[in-house]
């Protein structure tokens, strides 16, 4: 039996295909409000939160931050071993998947909310604080049984649509600060990950690099079947910039394009339900199956 923890982001479609292919049900999430199933839970929990992101100060009283979703993991793994046993359940939690995509808001919030927090520490120190905190959640998954880990990298931050209208005088260009956190993220990320593999045993990761499919849309769309790699479908201003997709915000004037499937961008900061599947599709294929196929 197959058990695939879910602490992600941005998860549905991504999880969705990647469910499919793993021969798994659709993961709903770990809060739905309908009764639990714990015969359920070995086919995989879902922990995400929309806009969640590493640091609990992060969007903070909007969203399930990581070390809370690190709190519900540890409650579904007791409620696992005394439903399984030590032993039982052991072995299950050793051959699940654990699958994270987060960090992106740790990054962009503060330029969206006009923060100053990056003003008051160094960047260096900044993604310091982010990877600290997330090498405790990944070493608490560590100690409780987990071995198989799949991680995305951050992409080009600054040249998502709602980045690239904050700053006028780059004139349309990526808005640079926020791309270089991310990079500095990457590098420390790819680093943390090596690190444990050599002093933690039984360790296993993979890494998708978001960062360069998501360049390589966005420059050159017409490669992957696609038009538009800079604008979003949905929103309002330049490049659709505005996060006004389904009026439900400040800005209450939204377009949406005719065609989704020819955008990279859904909306300011989310991607189009075609590339994300592209995106799912090549994960499987280059690492994912490895990680469920290993035991």
């Amino acid at each position: 039996m197959l058990l695939s923890f879910m602490l992600i982001y941005r998860c549905f479609v991504t999880c969705k295909v990647i469910a499919e292919r793993a021969k798994l049900p659709v993961i709903p999430p770990y809060l739905h409000p309908r009764k639990r199933n714990y015969q359920n839970i070995y086919h995989g929990v879902n922990f995400a939160s929309a806009g969640a992101g590493v640091l609990s100060d992060t969007f903070q009283g909007l969203v399930i931050d990581l070390r809370t979703q690190l709190k519900y993991y540890k409650r579904e793994v007791a409620q696992l071993k005394s439903q399984k046993g030590h032993s039982n359940s052991s072995t299950i939690l050793s051959s699940a998947v654990y699958l994270f995509s987060i960090g992106t808001n740790d990054y962009i919030s503060p330029f969206l909310l006009n923060s100053s927090l990056l003003a008051s520490y160094s960047h260096s120190k900044y993604v310091k604080m982010v990877i600290g905190n997330l090498t405790i959640v990944v070493k608490e998954i560590y100690k409780n049984g987990g071995r198989k880990f799949r991680f995305l990298n951050l992409g080009e931050l600054g040249c998502l649509p709602g980045l690239r209208i904050l700053r006028p005088e780059t004139k349309g260009g990526c808005l640079e600060e926020a791309s270089d956190l991310a990079k500095l993220h990457n590098k420390a990320l790819h680093k943390l990950l090596s690190k444990m593999k050599q002093q933690l045993h039984g360790f296993k990761y993979f890494i998708y690099d978001f960062n360069t499919n998501l360049n390589q849309k966005i420059t050159q769309p017409l490669q992957y079947g696609l038009k538009e790699g800079k604008k979003a479908c949905c929103g309002t201003g330049l490049f659709n910039g505005i996060f006004s997709c389904g009026g439900k915000r400040l800005i209450k004037e939204f377009k949406v394009c005719e065609n989704p499937g020819e955008f990279v961008f859904w909306d300011s900061y989310h991607l189009t339900e075609r590339v994300y599947k592209q995106m799912a599709d090549q994960m499987w294929s280059i690492g994912i199956k490895k990680l469920f196929q290993c035991f």
